[in-house]
């Protein structure tokens, strides 16, 4: 969830920087991406608590096996989660000023200069943007692709599952940048991005219902998990209908014109994809 959420935000960020929207979206590319980091630190943390042999994870890092979903998900998480701390770094001045006079000590000491890597970093942002669009789109999808990649687990063993995780970050990275935006240029684009991104994710998980009914018997055994078992309630009340329909009305509300306080269906389609992310998780080692 966190990882989603963390290449949600900074393919928009990297996006919008390129179209040169700075000025006009600064919750996009200046303010939200801020929470990337810290979510790819936690997300990791969680990741590295979850090996059974931590003192072998080194060994990731050892070989690149271009056929392996696991190794793809490394890589790109050591690289895209600097990028994503240095991108929040290159603009701390004009959006954290209150910090600035809290490294008036760490200036003084000559062997950091940080004025001069800040400078370097300005000047490097499209380089570093145009790093981010492919490495957010591939951490964004590479935890569906894994999951489908385990044969034994029929729920999990679906073509759908890459691109319908990857929409589910995208929306949730689309809604987490609502928190930060003011102004209503801002808040009216992203939400008709997101509205785009649920309708779209909302087409995959039909797809990939009709996949799983034109499948063989051990899918559609698997599938009873959602259409009539232990997780129907959690997929159908919490996902599908107060994580995707209920926030694609209340935005669609919005832009038409009436007021909807924008806090409320951003913090339904996180909730939504968290609890997406925990029923699919779960649903899937009971099959």
């Amino acid at each position: 969830f966190l990882g989603g959420l963390a290449a949600g935000i900074l393919f928009f960020t990297a996006l919008f920087y390129i179209l040169k929207k700075e000025d006009e979206m600064p919750a996009t590319v200046k303010y939200a991406p801020i929470i990337a980091p810290i979510a790819l630190i936690i997300g990791l943390a969680a990741l590295f608590f979850d090996l059974s042999h931590k003192l072998y994870v080194w060994q990731l890092y050892t070989t690149i096996r271009l056929e392996s979903p696991m190794s793809w998900g490394a890589w790109v998480l050591l690289i895209i989660t600097p990028i994503s701390i240095l991108w929040v770094f290159s603009y701390y001045r004009e959006t954290y000023p209150k910090l600035e006079a809290k490294l008036q000590t760490f200036k003084r000491l000559k062997f950091l200069n940080l004025e001069a890597f800040e400078k370097f970093l300005i000047k490097n942002r499209k380089i570093m943007a145009f790093a981010l669009i492919p490495l957010s789109l591939i951490l964004g999808i590479y935890t569906g692709i894994l999951l489908s990649a385990f044969n034994a687990r029929p729920l999990w063993n679906n073509a759908i599952l890459g691109p319908l995780f990857l929409t589910s970050g995208l929306s949730t990275g689309a809604a987490g940048i609502l928190f930060f935006t003011k102004n209503h240029f801002e808040r009216t684009l992203i939400s008709k991005i997101d509205l785009a991104l649920i309708f779209i994710e909302l087409a995959l998980i039909v797809h990939m219902f009709m996949g799983m009914y034109a499948g063989s018997q051990v899918q559609l055994e698997a599938l009873q998990i959602l259409i009539g078992g232990s997780y129907t309630v959690m997929f159908f009340v919490f996902v599908i209908i107060l994580g995707l329909i209920v926030p694609f009305i209340l935005e669609l509300t919005e832009i038409i014109g009436f007021k909807v306080p924008i806090i409320a269906p951003a913090m339904l389609i996180l909730i939504g994809g968290l609890i997406f992310r925990i029923v699919m998780v779960n649903a899937g080692q009971l099959t």
